[in-house]
């Protein structure tokens, strides 16, 4: 009813503009299709999804286990907190130039810029993960022998699931975000070239095909990581 509804209000205020500035849900419908025929919607699908799944998978394959050694290791939270703090505040647009510079107008600028929106997330959220364990399970775990180690793959990191899943989740909203703008500045498809392409032709419906495309994926991917994470780790009782 809500989708309707919304879409009844989409209706009744694309009536009212010109459709330069708001096209209506029929409008949109209509350029979906040409996108779809002509090939353009499920390259440019492909495409983004490609990227954002390598560049949110390196930063939470590598994020994780930082985190993981930074909440449970004083001494290398302390080496590396200064450098987390500082380019965690840096938004990944400042980057772009630079990625562009470095890694080259390819694929390895736009995974770059995503694996730097995800890994920062991840690292903070596993931190906070790891410092919220119960110290009594900490205390039993020592009082059966267990070792340092042993308590940090048996206990700790069991413990702190939740906190990757929540990090991964959010850290997936930031590679949506930063896919955009990575593909707006150097890129032939995706969902941001898509929008910025139709910018220069001035097809408003298209650029709403984008957002439309954005909001989907990124609630279908969502939606699967949270499967995803209830099927693996439900024996660690992971609220999804």
């Amino acid at each position: 009813m809500s989708v309707a509804a919304g879409l009844l209000v989409w209706e009744l205020a694309s009536r009212q503009v010109l459709p330069l500035f708001l096209p209506s849900p029929g409008a949109t419908l209509a350029a979906a299709v040409e996108l779809w025929n002509d090939g353009t919607l499920l390259s440019s699908v492909l495409a983004s999804l490609s990227r954002i799944a390598i560049g949110w998978g390196l930063g939470v394959v590598l994020g994780v286990p930082i985190g993981i050694l930074m909440g449970t290791f004083p001494a290398v939270r302390r080496l590396l907190d200064p450098y987390i703090d500082f380019f965690r505040f840096i938004p990944p647009i400042a980057f772009v130039t630079l990625a562009i510079i470095w890694l080259g107008p390819g694929e390895a600028s736009k995974i770059g810029l995503i694996f730097y929106a995800t890994i920062f997330v991840i690292i903070v959220s596993m931190i906070s993960g790891v410092q919220a364990v119960n110290p009594d399970r900490l205390r039993a775990a020592a009082t059966l022998g267990a070792g340092r180690m042993r308590t940090l793959l048996t206990v700790i990191v069991p413990s702190s699931v939740p906190a990757m899943l929540t990090g991964s989740r959010i850290a997936m909203g930031n590679s949506f975000l930063t896919v955009v703008s990575a593909e707006i500045v150097a890129a032939q498809e995706g969902v941001g070239a898509l929008i910025w392409t139709a910018r220069n032709y001035g097809r408003t419906e298209w650029v709403f095909v984008g957002l439309i495309l954005l909001g989907v994926l990124g609630f279908l991917c969502d939606r699967l990581l949270r499967w995803a994470a209830h099927s693996l780790f439900r024996r660690y009782d992971v609220k999804t």
